[in-house]
């Protein structure tokens, strides 16, 4: 850990000194204004940004916005005008409302299902990063960023019957715009107007040009609303597969409706986020959103077992009965794609803990860091980014996707529900053998087997807890964290130094220290 220790005044810059954590709290003034210290703690992995040698007033802005951030962290209630929401806060306050937009249909039921989740405050981690790396990426001269027609621009408002525009090109189309004639869309009645697929946006403003000052173009606009729409889909056929009970401090979808409504609302939200995916009228992005959805879907099977200790692929469980699933015709020979290692009886145990770690981080690069690192790549080509920027983009969303989902299963042995928003201490109640069982079944062979039937004797889950605590496997599992954190940090950094990329190195440190 490195101490830094933060001084400021009208004629004084932030100082460094000393070595370990901040052990003062003073308050000092940076003009006029009276700026509380706090104890922040800051891993050695996680330079900060601030600190490196700027102008005065960047100087200033950025030691502003780590304090203000640190604040947020440590004591929620102080509001700051400095956090990475306050940045893009006009797209962040609109978003539900713009997305209500996007998911309207004929019955009254399904769009109350569908808009359920949008009610509740959730964290919109992945707009936010979204909006947030468009804003640093229009730091990037024009001039770089030429692999693509960069589309600032609107269009005038369509027609609503138009028909395929004869001259039909990709750039200068409005992600608001159709492409097929409205009265296909529309289906049996095309007298009936639904408000997704042919109304322009409460607030189109916000679309209408590239905004000088925050450099957001309007299809990465849509793309931040897709992506959360694509996320919240994933909760509600999850909250059903794992049979959750809350979501965001109250009931979840499959508890305030059915089972059934709940899987047919993600589906809806699916189909109507593909919509919105394909006006954007930029195949690479639709090729790299749609294979996210997909990647959902992959790493959730990939739950259905723990470790590649479990070859027999030929029978599931469902609720505590196990049958076995109808074998292959080999009238459709589809290939699989293998994703795990075939491991022979006589394997050291270390190399069958180190199979379960990549088969473990496979799935969750699946589960949850795919959108997050397609969405940030998806990004920087709307851009009109080079290839080095958006492999960047990519690895950072990666890296974070990583980094978050790894916390989220170290939260789950060391929070609360109600901390949490959803069940706590789930995992291994579902059977799921996460980061810091891992990391006790390295140090104690004994719990392989209760990996492998899914911790399902009685005495399983206190005695796979309890090694857990023996082995340090949280500490173990928040070091893992930290190193997907340094990453996620290094590849931010090769961006241009400005606002919303100490903002995203601000939001990508807070995430070790998140409690929901």
């Amino acid at each position: 850990m490195a101490r830094v220790t933060v001084r400021a005044s009208p004629a004084d810059r932030p100082k460094v000194s000393g070595r370990k954590t901040i052990a003062s709290q003073t308050t000092s003034h940076i003009s006029g204004f009276p700026i509380q210290r706090i104890f922040y703690f800051i891993s050695n992995k996680s330079c900060m940004s601030f600190l490196r040698p700027v102008s005065l007033a960047r100087r200033y802005s950025s030691f502003l916005t780590a304090v203000e951030t640190a604040e947020k962290l440590v004591q929620p209630s102080v509001s700051s005008k400095f956090d990475p929401f306050s940045m893009v806060s006009a797209e962040m306050r609109v978003l539900a409302k713009n997305i209500a937009t996007l998911i309207g249909s004929g019955h009254p039921t399904l769009n109350r299902v569908a808009s359920y989740y949008f009610e509740a405050e959730g964290k919109n981690v992945r707009p936010l990063i979204v909006l947030l790396l468009s804003k640093a990426l229009a730091k990037i001269p024009e001039s770089e960023r030429t692999r693509i027609a960069i589309d600032p621009y609107d269009v005038n408002e369509q027609e609503e019957f138009k028909g395929t525009p004869r001259a039909f090109s990709f750039a200068g189309q409005s992600p608001l715009d159709s492409i097929s004639p409205l009265r296909v869309l529309h289906g049996i009645n095309p007298n009936i107007i639904l408000n997704p697929l042919s109304k322009p946006m409460m607030d189109r403003e916000l679309y209408k040009a590239k905004d000088a000052q925050n450099g957001i173009l309007p299809k990465q606009r849509r793309l931040a609303e897709i992506t959360e729409m694509i996320h919240t889909a994933s909760l509600l056929h999850d909250d059903v597969i794992d049979f959750s009970d809350s979501r965001r401090g109250r009931d979840s979808g499959n508890v305030a409706f059915s089972n059934k409504m709940a899987i047919l609302a993600g589906d809806f939200l699916l189909g109507r986020a593909s919509v919105s995916l394909g006006r954007l009228r930029n195949s690479e992005v639709v090729e790299l959103m749609s294979t996210a959805i997909a990647n959902l879907v992959e790493g959730e099977f990939m739950q259905l077992k723990n470790t590649v200790m479990q070859p027999n692929v030929g029978q599931i469980e469902n609720g505590g009965v196990v049958k076995r699933i109808p074998e292959p015709t080999g009238k459709v020979p589809v290939e699989v794609h293998e994703y795990s290692v075939k491991i022979p009886e006589t394997i050291s145990h270390e190399e069958n803990v180190e199979a379960a770690f990549q088969y473990y981080l496979h799935k969750t690069y699946l589960k949850t860091a795919s959108l997050m690192s397609k969405s940030s790549r998806s990004a920087a080509i709307l851009a009109g980014c080079s290839d080095d920027v958006i492999e960047n983009c990519y690895q950072f969303g990666r890296n974070l996707g990583l980094c978050f989902q790894i916390v989220d299963d170290m939260l789950d042995y060391t929070t609360t529900a109600e901390m949490l928003g959803k069940p706590a201490g789930a995992d291994l109640q579902l059977g799921l053998a996460t980061a810091p069982v891992l990391y006790a079944w390295k140090e104690k062979p004994e719990l392989g087997p209760m990996i492998g039937r899914k911790f399902s004797k009685p005495e399983d889950v206190e005695i796979a807890r309890k090694a857990v605590e023996d082995a340090k496997g949280v500490e173990k599992t928040r070091e893992l964290a930290e190193k997907y954190c340094t990453d996620a940090l290094r590849n931010l950094r090769t961006l241009p130094d400005s606002d919303a990329r100490n903002a995203l190195e601000m939001l990508t440190n807070s995430v070790l220290t998140r409690s929901k």
